[in-house]
């Protein structure tokens, strides 16, 4: 497991840090710190367009679909100045993280040419089309349709909670292509333009006052016959190659936004006086050491060399990340006390800790609950019987 970084990389860390934290400070200044997925969204749709332009969109890409070719210490490197600097989260994170990694992988030439360099130049934001009302974190069971018609795919169905849906471009889409199939035999995973009369889409209103989530509706909704990633039927193996790339470099920069919220909550305990408390210190310093032990675990799961097997590590760190950061929401309110509970905004905005605390509590839900994180981990880590479910 690699620990430390070379003299050269370093010095790459230093370019990325003038680049971005200059950036910060400059012309993009106004979306600094930005804790919320929506907030000036059309703004940040620019700042992906900037990115672009000095080619650090996508370092870890081929530079001939606009990367860097960045080695995997640098893309670790870049992931966490990144975060240090304040920049807020990407609007593209899906293009960027899973779509495009997972046309680089799975797509066609043509799919490549036709994708790569607009998700890479900002212009074509992409979302995730996989959960439905009945169908969350049991990906296998949903129930959206479709069919493959006069050289069209038609599709029809209900998916949800599909992030920042209402500011994208494209949705990838699972859907179920072989009528009288369960589980994930005869799914088939589509690209489809938004931008249409066949697909609509609802906001979610959240507890902190956003609204990132969507539901969206298909009703005879169509993207081309050459639109599906794999053939028709592989949908299952395409959605698990996407899911392993949310294991990814990101975790890094995950981590050090973690690093900025839990350094704020210590400021917050120093000035208020809380930090006297025994309990409080003892918490923070629990917290501490959890952010820490992430990072060495999110290291030893990037040095695998065996990308055809996920190890341990990758099977337990989203319910290791989710538990903490929920633990570190309720930290923050314990910290700030009863000035945390309220807010003059009358849009029912937070600052970034009572956000955290509101924020923190779907950590536990989305992208897998807990529960099924335990049995991902007693079933395909421990080797133990598999949980009965209606689709054998």
């Amino acid at each position: 497991m690699k620990l430390g970084f070379s003299k050269a990389e370093e010095d790459f860390r230093a370019e990325c840090a003038t680049w971005l934290n200059g950036q910060m400070a400059g012309e993009f200044s106004d979306i600094k710190g930005i804790s919320t997925l929506t907030e000036k969204a059309e703004r940040r749709k620019e700042w992906e367009q900037q990115l672009a332009a000095h080619k650090w969109s996508c370092i870890g890409w081929p530079t001939e679909w606009g990367g860097r070719g960045a080695s995997l210490a640098e893309q670790v490197i870049f992931a966490e100045e990144y975060a240090r600097a304040g920049v807020p989260g990407r609007v593209n994170h899906i293009g960027i993280e899973l779509a495009g990694p997972t046309i680089l992988t799975f797509g066609t030439d043509a799919q490549k040419k036709r994708f790569l360099p607009d998700i890479a130049a900002g212009k074509t934001v992409f979302c995730q089309g996989f959960s439905e009302p009945n169908a969350g974190s049991d990906l296998a069971s949903v129930r959206t349709k479709g069919r493959l018609e006069n050289g069209q795919w038609i599709v029809n169905g209900q998916k949800i909670w599909t992030s920042l849906a209402h500011i994208s471009d494209w949705i990838f889409v699972i859907a179920r292509s072989e009528e009288g199939t369960k589980g994930p035999r005869g799914l088939t995973f589509l690209m489809m333009p938004i931008d249409q009369p066949g697909i609509e889409i609802r906001g979610i209103k959240q507890i902190n006052g956003d609204a990132e989530f969507n539901e969206t509706f298909f009703t005879d909704a169509t993207c081309a016959e050459d639109s599906l990633i794999g053939a028709p039927g592989e949908g299952w193996k395409i959605a698990m190659g996407l899911l392993a790339f949310e294991r990814g470099v990101s975790t890094l920069g995950q981590q050090m936004g973690f690093r900025n919220e839990l350094d704020e909550i210590i400021a917050a305990a120093k000035a208020n006086g809380s930090a006297n408390d025994p309990l409080i210190r003892q918490r923070l310093a629990k917290a501490e050491i959890g952010l820490n032990l992430m990072r060495y675990g999110a290291l030893r799961m990037l040095s695998n060399t065996d990308h055809s097997k996920v190890d341990g590590a990758a099977l337990t760190y989203k319910i290791q990340w989710a538990t903490w950061r929920r633990n570190l929401g309720e930290l923050s309110m314990d910290v700030l006390g009863q000035i945390g509970e309220t807010t003059d905004n009358p849009d029912y905005e937070w600052d970034t800790l009572p956000n955290l605390f509101l924020y923190s509590r779907a950590d536990t839900i989305y992208g897998g609950t807990n529960q099924i994180q335990r049995n991902l981990i007693a079933e395909r880590a421990l080797g133990m019987p598999r949980e009965p479910r209606g689709d054998t």
